[in-house]
């Protein structure tokens, strides 16, 4: 582990059902996440991107300690997070906080604003009164909300203020890492933009670090400093986003970039390409993006290909046997 590292991703695996029913008949068990190894540097934000159900969310579950890896092991600063979410749940949950991906439903709806980011300070920090009045207030000049909005309700609030007063709740304790879950894909275009620069600002003034969960790939393009492309519960490629973004090394990366739609261009029509990946209770052998890939060969068949680097650049690795560029 680099001395720089505050997150330790190892081999991480995550599979639901499996065993056997009580007639005794095998129960097909879905891998969501599998041997995912990453790192993440003190002050750094990394986004994570794929399609729905290649495992996003799973890997934030497990990174917070709101689920355990069935193989593997995450460290945060060197310490297991699933022993520590066991034996400390309040200490975890010091250390990271996560940020949901609909700010309306993440608050308690019978609770002010001013209850809901009084509540960590209670429970996770110890602050008396006075200690939680100048808090708060540090919090809510931190997100650039007024102190009239302490008094209101979730219901009250636009999806915008109400996901500020979710990173707010998020940063009352001072974690070392936050977990953000699709943060604005909920939110209308210019609101998205004003909370990815409010994230900006904040990493920069109090040194925070981010794992940015997204679907989008503008948003993480935006936001990351690394990138982690993941299909069917795995690494696809992994690199510096603008490495990544500006020459991608997988073909499922491109893919993606092909059909993200932006101004002026087209994006890749349904009948362009198979859009659905595999049945995750019925895998295919080999590489999971064979079905779909132009580049497929017999090789791709025959094992999973391991994450490897870009002749000119180490830092980016792709996991594919005929990757782009080569």
């Amino acid at each position: 582990m680099a001395d720089s590292s505050l997150l330790v991703i190892d081999g991480a695996r995550r599979s639901f059902g499996g065993g056997r029913t009580l007639t005794g008949r095998r129960r097909p068990a879905l891998h969501a996440v599998r041997d995912v190894t990453l790192e993440v540097g003190k002050g750094e934000t990394l986004g994570i991107v794929g399609e729905s159900g290649c495992g996003k969310t799973t890997l934030a579950r497990l990174i917070a300690g709101l689920d355990r890896p069935s193989a593997g092991a995450i460290r945060l600063a060197g310490r297991d997070v699933s022993a520590e979410a066991a034996r400390d749940p309040r200490m975890l949950a010091r250390r990271v906080q996560y940020v949901f991906q609909d700010p309306l439903a993440a608050l308690n709806p019978r609770k002010t604003v001013r209850a809901i980011l009084e509540a960590p300070l209670i429970h996770l920090v110890g602050m008396d009164r006075r200690q939680r009045e100048d808090r708060v207030s540090e919090l809510m000049a931190a997100v650039g909300l007024a102190p009239g909005f302490l008094e209101r309700y979730p219901h009250e609030l636009s999806g915008g203020q109400a996901q500020r007063v979710g990173i707010a709740r998020a940063l009352a304790a001072e974690p070392e890492l936050i977990v953000l879950d699709e943060p604005v894909s909920a939110l209308d275009v210019s609101v998205q933009a004003q909370v990815l620069a409010l994230l900006a600002d904040l990493k920069a003034r109090f040194g925070l670090t981010y794992v940015f969960i997204s679907h989008d790939l503008a948003v993480v393009e935006a936001i990351s400093d690394r990138v982690a492309v993941m299909y069917f519960g795995r690494l696809a490629e992994t690199g510096p986003a603008r490495s990544v973004f500006a020459a991608p090394r997988h073909p499922y990366t491109r893919l993606l970039l092909d059909s993200a739609p932006s101004p002026g261009r087209r994006a890749l029509a349904a009948g362009d390409d198979e859009a659905e990946p595999p049945d995750p209770y019925d895998p295919p052998p080999g590489c999971a993006f064979h079905p779909r890939c132009p580049r497929a060969t017999d090789r791709c068949l025959s094992a999973h290909p391991p994450l490897e680097p870009a002749p000119d650049d180490r830092r980016q690795l792709a996991a594919c046997y005929h990757p782009l560029g080569q």
